[in-house]
């Protein structure tokens, strides 16, 4: 396939993610990157229309699937980190893509579960890899579960099968990839059922609860995902450990009282050539040509926010090497495989109120994509990008072309060649481009003596900067708006329209070509 090769501020693009198609590869269309000519603006244009016209759905079967979900990636982050990507690069900003922007196929995804209108990340991943919406803080059982259920009989009745589970059935390899823990609900959806998404370790259970905790669940798979997960990789190692044992980076100790080992399970359970890793070292040592089943384990809880990454002492690796990792080594099997991709961290920092940490990994995110998509070939391949929820995060103001995204709303000058100015409240007071409608950023007006701070001395663009809330609250919400789809490669034409985040599920059972022999309960 012959390929034209163009560079973004971000990332660099190739041409053939412009199309899912089997004709050769065209070149995507240019961003018009100032300052621009009277006919830029209509050139690219054209070649939108152009590039459009060549357009052909890939209605091949995907031989691998790679999906992954920016947690909390709402499309204000997407645009506010498209800003940001570009900005790094010395642009304006706003004429930037990230890698996943040029994907061809685009749908909206409603996020609200089967009892949340502003749902949480256990129903909406459900949701995802089931194909049924689901109930709050619930992990891949049906809607009719009761809340707190401990029977295992009762949740093995209503456990949904999720994809990955189906395609490691089908004798696909399979692998779990995520900035957050393991055990958290977005990961957690993809392989265990259970009616609390808390239950990560069984030190969260209540006494006498008899379902298996979510890091358990992981380790004792059914066979047939014991066989196919061949990589799993993330945060949480203390939810594998026992509380005997101290964590081998921090002076923690593990939070399992059944006194289990759930990484030395990992290694006697899949084989000589399985590894457990938790630094650095581990990780660059695990090869594809040495590694048969990888567990990495970057940190006690959490891993690191990319933004902080370079100052771990143990030197976890970021997403984008994860998932290279991953994919070299699931690129193995014969059957193909699938893997899931979590930019977990996007949602931690939004919950903080802290807009820069969030967009420095929505950023992230987009590497991990450009590095997934030159790894593998759009002809055998789905790549589907999305999010399980919004945040409330708003880009306001009328800031001119250019303006810092993390800095002051600083306008359009009202006469050419004047300097900009920053825009005033009521108050006379400046205000950010970006912000929060709740979240603990939000200044005590008592405090204060006053309705807002003035910021004009204070540095927005520093990294730990709070974005101002309108609402008080500890820890700012999730939204309930439609997220972005991005699609390319085999059957990803249906990804289309509105749809309802359940049908995406459908849209990867396709592409796989499974008989879909479920019926609705």
């Amino acid at each position: 396939m012959h390929v034209f090769v163009k560079k973004t501020m971000a990332v660099a693009v190739t041409a053939a993610m412009f199309t899912t198609s089997l004709v050769p590869a065209m070149a995507a269309t240019p961003a018009v990157q100032g300052p621009e000519s009277v006919q830029d603006w209509y050139n690219a244009g054209q070649q939108f229309i152009r590039n459009a016209e060549r357009m052909r759905p890939n209605l091949r079967h995907a031989k691998n699937i790679i999906l992954f979900v920016g947690d909390g990636m709402g499309v204000s982050t997407v645009t506010a980190a498209r800003i940001l990507a570009g900005q790094q690069n010395g642009r304006p900003g706003e004429e930037n893509r990230l890698s996943f922007e040029y994907f061809p196929y685009t749908a909206y995804s409603k996020t609200y579960s089967w009892d949340q209108q502003t749902s949480d990340s256990a129903p909406t991943m459900t949701a995802i890899m089931t194909g049924y919406k689901a109930r709050e803080g619930m992990l891949a059982v049906d809607h009719l579960t009761s809340r707190n259920e401990c029977d295992p009989a009762v949740i093995a009745a209503h456990a949904l099968p999720t994809l990955l589970e189906q395609a490691a059935a089908e004798g696909k390899m399979t692998g779990v990839v995520t900035t957050a823990r393991l055990t958290h609900a977005t990961p957690a959806a993809t392989y265990a059922h259970t009616a609390v998404r808390d239950w990560e370790a069984d030190s969260n259970k209540p006494a006498g609860c008899g379902v298996k905790d979510i890091a358990q669940q992981l380790i004792e798979a059914s066979p047939e995902v014991k066989a196919s997960l061949h990589v799993a990789m993330g945060g949480g190692r203390t939810y594998f450990m026992p509380k005997t044992q101290l964590d081998p980076e921090y002076n923690k100790k593990g939070l399992r009282n059944d006194g289990r080992d759930l990484t030395a399970e990992w290694l006697s359970s899949r084989g000589a050539d399985a590894k457990y890793v938790w630094d650095r070292a581990g990780f660059d040592a695990a090869t594809p040509s040495n590694t048969s089943y990888l567990l990495g384990l970057f940190e006690n809880s959490h891993m690191q926010y990319e933004a902080d990454r370079a100052r771990d002492k143990a030197g976890e690796p970021s997403l984008t090497e994860m998932t290279e990792k991953a994919i070299s080594m699931l690129q193995n099997g014969d059957k193909g495989y699938f893997l899931h991709v979590e930019g977990g961290r996007i949602d931690h920092a939004h919950h903080a109120g802290n807009a820069k940490r969030a967009l420095i990994d929505a950023i992230e995110l987009s590497k991990a994509v450009q590095k997934a998509y030159d790894m593998t070939d759009p002809r055998d391949t789905l790549i589907i990008v999305t999010a399980d929820h919004s945040h409330t995060f708003t880009i306001a103001g009328y800031p001119h072309r250019g303006n810092d995204i993390v800095g002051l709303v600083s306008g359009v000058p009202a006469i050419d060649g004047s300097p900009a100015m920053l825009d005033m409240d009521k108050l006379g007071l400046p205000y950010t481009t970006l912000g929060y409608a709740n979240g603990p950023g939000w200044r005590d007006a008592i405090v204060n003596g006053a309705k807002r701070p003035d910021l004009t001395s204070v540095d927005t663009t520093s990294l730990n900067f709070l974005q101002e809330s309108t609402v008080p609250l500890d820890s700012e919400t999730h939204a309930g708006e439609d997220v972005g789809v991005y699609a390319t490669g085999p059957m990803a034409h249906l990804v289309h329209g509105s749809m309802e985040q359940n049908w995406i599920y459908h849209v990867m059972r396709a592409s796989f070509g499974f008989d879909d022999e479920r019926q609705p309960r």
